[in-house]
């Protein structure tokens, strides 16, 4: 009989290293979806938008929210005990909660339809933390980002992990260890 596949997010505030802990964990041969945001925006760029989601942010995360979807449903395609995404769909309403826009119910409800078998929670990190053209947020908006990705999982009723702050290989075992523990 076929193992359930995991479905398991690394999510977090801007700059917190989910990027990089996916990136060693496909490394490591794991398969990982990436994160679809800086296409979005590059993509809005080059057709003369700077910022899509400080322009227009609904329709960025109906974008984003799509795009989410794909990745989710694509997942189930692939045979593999473990699919490991960089972001999750709640991440959309999340980050809506934290600009105070309102958005269609529809969001929340594309949470509830698509689970995840675990949730890693990057917390914020100062020392590691930098901004580029893509992530213009400031430290202090990454603590508040933070909370709201945390009240939106938990309202999800997920049990968020907090993946402790330490070098990528330590997190990435961590993340690994939790997650075995599981099987």
């Amino acid at each position: 009989m076929k193992k359930k596949q995991q479905k398991i997010v690394l999510t977090g505030a801007p700059g917190t290293g989910k990027s990089t802990i996916i990136n060693a964990l496909e490394e490591k041969a794991y398969t990982c979806l990436h994160e679809i945001s800086r296409d979005i925006t590059l993509e809005a760029r080059e057709k003369g938008t700077e910022q899509l989601f400080l322009k227009e942010p609904l329709l960025f995360s109906d974008l984003l929210l799509k795009g989410r979807e794909e990745q989710f449903n694509h997942a189930s395609s692939i045979d593999t005990e473990f699919v490991f995404f960089d972001r999750g769909i709640p991440d959309v309403h999340a980050y809506m909660n934290y600009i105070g826009m309102d958005y269609p119910q529809r969001f929340i409800e594309s949470s509830k339809i698509h689970k995840y078998d675990f949730v890693f929670l990057m917390p914020p990190w100062e020392d590691i933390y930098t901004t580029d053209n893509e992530r213009y947020e400031t430290f202090e908006q990454s603590l508040a980002i933070h909370n709201h990705l945390l009240r939106t999982y938990n309202s999800l009723g997920y049990s968020v992990v907090e993946v402790p702050k330490g070098d990528v290989k330590k997190r990435m075992e961590y993340i690994l260890n939790v997650i075995n523990t599981f099987k």
